[in-house]
């Protein structure tokens, strides 16, 4: 059988999250024995490239099954409702489009969003905690949502330094990834050492990035705060074999792939987005880390910096967690039964 995947045409060279999760869902569809045949689309997502979209699903085959990111899909009703009778379609939901970075208002991306999900034959998202808020922001039932969450590769575990001084922020310098608080919360622990990583593309939204800069030179912390840029491959596990500690600040997630991966280093985590909950998880002994509110992030570091008690615990129970991480191949048995691969 194929599968066609409408996928950004930045899959492949930008590293976020949910382009990860298309390319490792989509490789591992492929060893299960299914054709997948990958149309990468360049468009103004998620708000403009109706044109795009429409003229791939067009070029189509009757009964084609479509499986489409939802960045370039999910705001685009009419197109879904154009080929509702010819194509079996299902959306893949990273994030509702009404929390994306530089997107129009949330109202007119909430009701293109229902409307395009409402027209498709199935929808995915990457969680349980995603798959709630999409039934409850969109009134979708949940039986017409898969749950596919996201898998880890196998890591060594990283070695910590006594002190877990070395933070490690992996993500996007974005407003919803919540980086100008980590840099206030950051600012009032100068009197603990530290030094906190970042890791995560710089360009996405640069009046902040300027922003941050002023802040942190104001702060006196621009020796302690290190930004790396996006990373891959070796030079990402390098930044993660190097911390103690990941933070992650998001305004908003639906799962936070980041977190696994850290984990699967036996590295804690702190997360202020109820979204990650998930991944996080727990263990009989309690969370491998904790998920805090804003305002309290500042507080949750000191702890982790000053309570020996803490570190050990936590680094504990991230090891049990480590032991209990999902792959890959896991992540697209769904899949595979929603396209109607077997399991």
């Amino acid at each position: 059988m194929t599968v066609h995947a409408l996928l950004p045409a930045d899959v492949a060279s930008r590293p976020t999250g949910g382009n990860r999760w298309d390319l490792r869902v989509c490789d591992e569809l492929v060893r299960a024995g299914v054709r997948v045949q990958r149309h990468e689309l360049s468009g103004d997502w998620p708000a403009g490239g109706a044109d795009v979209l429409a003229a791939a699903c067009g070029a189509l085959p009757d009964g084609a099954t479509v499986l489409a990111d939802g960045l370039l899909g999910c705001a685009h009703p009419a197109v879904w409702r154009r080929h509702a009778d010819r194509l079996r379609a299902i959306m893949i939901v990273h994030l509702p489009l009404a929390l994306e970075t530089g997107t129009p208002s949330a109202a007119e991306l909430d009701e293109r969003e229902r409307d395009s999900l409402a027209a498709v034959d199935a929808v995915i998202a990457t969680s349980p905690t995603a798959a709630a808020e999409l039934a409850r922001r969109h009134g979708l039932d949940p039986g017409r949502i898969v749950i596919a969450v996201p898998g880890t590769d196998p890591a060594p575990p990283t070695v910590p330094e006594p002190a877990g001084g070395r933070l490690l922020c992996v993500a996007a310098i974005t407003s919803r990834k919540g980086i100008d608080r980590l840099v206030e919360a950051l600012g009032e622990l100068a009197d603990l050492t530290w030094t906190c990583t970042l890791v995560g593309p710089r360009d996405r939204e640069p009046a902040l990035q300027d922003r941050l800069d002023a802040r942190i030179a104001e702060l006196g912390l621009d020796r302690r705060m290190i930004f790396r840029g996006p990373l891959t491959g070796d030079d990402l596990a390098a930044a993660y074999a190097a911390a103690d500690l990941l933070v992650l600040p998001s305004l908003h997630e639906t799962y936070g792939m980041v977190i696994t991966e850290a984990l699967a280093r036996a590295i804690p985590v702190i997360s202020t987005a109820a979204g990650t909950r998930d991944a996080l998880g727990t263990t009989p002994d309690g969370p491998p880390g904790a998920l805090v509110d804003a305002d309290e992030l500042s507080t949750a570091l000191r702890r982790w910096l000053t309570d020996p008690g803490l570190r050990a615990r936590w680094r504990r129970r991230a090891e049990h967690r480590r032991a209990g991480l999902t792959d890959w191949q896991r992540t697209a048995e769904p899949v595979l039964r929603l396209v109607g691969g077997s399991s």
